[in-house]
């Protein structure tokens, strides 16, 4: 398939330039990407990401997603091994093993015809792929995740793969596209230059500028009710924090991964927090929405690097974070000195990190906010799609061109 060159009057444009413009590219002319990634639509954990980024693509090119079927959550057996779901078409494919590295030896199969694979995580085809590109000669891009030797979920067994497999297989790949600053320092060690910074994309309108427009000592935190989540050491601050002003208060907000609201409602209880403490057990935006309404700054505890898409959307919120000191977030805030960080093991050091942050909102007012709102702007999805457009642009072959002549100018 060649790869498309848009022309319009005055010269020609990239896709990446191209995205979002309402042109009429036939299908046959659009370069097929084929997305590869362990679990896809409708099983929801950890796949609106790939999802939203396919949709966004599918304005370009032609989309192909490969994943993994899924027993646990197909107990009937009814779901299509062939699918579409919001117009994006869904190969299922068997991925016999354990979740984590399911050998799925058929993706082999529904790739023959792309003109770009590319892969999600660190798993069994991100490796298969790479020993096997001698056979399906298809060139590879990859995304990895937040902090991928970080997290703490099997990390000795991802070290110890990293160092025997992961090394070599990422020869293979012309692009890695790192989520994470450490995660781009460690991959540019391997392929150099062939490393590069994509960002996190993320849902940017969902709460969009509604936090309260004055300074207030209300405190959001948003995640998964989990132990990484530590909000053990946000209570721990809460009791200093309520004794010194009684407008401190902290919103809870989460479902349950391990910790049920039931079990933290009474910690809160036993604390003497239930006055300046709250727990909304509940993902409705608009619930959600109507409760960062009352609030101007955002806490997280949290030792997970997932954790960074809340941060993300707190800020396009307005509200000004103050972050754990971990490894994930120094590298956020190096990219963003607004971030403020702390750490949260020491319960007085982060109530005055707290009252800081405060102070700061009072005296900067609207700037900061405004700071804000422009970071968060980089991570929606049309940009983060913008940035894989110009990454398959620099990829794709060069074989014989399409002119598409073009009329209008580029906004």
């Amino acid at each position: 398939m060649p790869e498309i060159e848009l022309w319009r009057e005055g010269g020609p444009m990239t896709l990446a330039q191209a995205h979002g413009r309402d042109f009429n590219i036939p299908d046959e002319r659009r370069p097929l990407i084929v997305h590869v990634v362990r679990a896809f639509l409708p099983d929801s954990e950890g796949t609106d990401a790939v999802a939203t980024l396919c949709r966004q693509l599918s304005r370009r090119y032609r989309i192909r997603v490969v994943t993994c079927q899924n027993p646990a959550s197909d107990i009937a057996g009814n779901r299509a091994t062939r699918d579409m779901i919001d117009g994006l078409d869904i190969v299922r494919i068997p991925g016999p093993g354990n979740n984590v590295y399911p050998a799925a030896l058929e993706v082999f199969k529904h790739i023959a015809d792309a003109d770009l694979v590319h892969v999600h995580g660190v798993d069994f085809c991100f490796d298969a792929l790479a020993w096997g590109r001698f056979l399906h000669r298809r060139p590879l891009v990859a995304t990895i995740s937040d902090n991928f030797l970080q997290e703490s979920r099997h990390a000795e067994m991802k070290k110890l793969w990293f160092s025997l497999v992961t090394r070599r297989s990422c020869k293979a790949y012309s692009c890695i596209a790192c989520s994470s600053e450490p995660d781009h320092r460690l991959f540019d060690t391997i392929v150099g230059n062939r490393a590069t910074s994509i960002g996190s994309g993320a849902d940017v309108a969902k709460f969009a500028n509604c936090a309260a427009l004055d300074a207030r000592r209300r405190i959001v935190t948003i995640g998964g009710l989990s132990s990484e989540a530590r909000l053990d050491r946000l209570l721990d601050v809460m009791q200093v924090l309520a004794p010194r002003h009684p407008d401190w208060h902290l919103d809870i907000i989460g479902t349950p991964s391990g910790l049920d609201g039931q079990t933290l409602n009474a910690d809160i209880r036993s604390r003497g927090l239930s006055r300046h403490v709250s727990l909304q057990v509940s993902d409705d935006h608009c619930t959600i929405r109507n409760t960062i309404a009352r609030a101007s700054l955002f806490a997280s505890a949290s030792d997970s690097a997932g954790s960074r898409l809340a941060v993300i959307e707190a800020m396009s919120a307005g509200l000004l974070p103050v972050l754990d000191s971990n490894d994930a977030f120094r590298a956020l805030a190096r990219t963003h000195p607004a971030l403020m960080l702390t750490d949260f093991s020491g319960a007085q050091r982060s109530a005055k990190a707290l009252e800081a942050a405060f102070a700061r909102l009072v005296a900067q007012g609207t700037g900061i906010r405004e700071e804000l709102l422009g970071i968060s702007r980089s991570y929606a999805w049309d940009k983060v799609a913008e940035r894989y457009g110009a990454l398959y642009d620099n990829v794709l072959p060069d074989p014989e061109r399409v002119r598409i002549h073009l009329y209008g100018e580029l906004a």
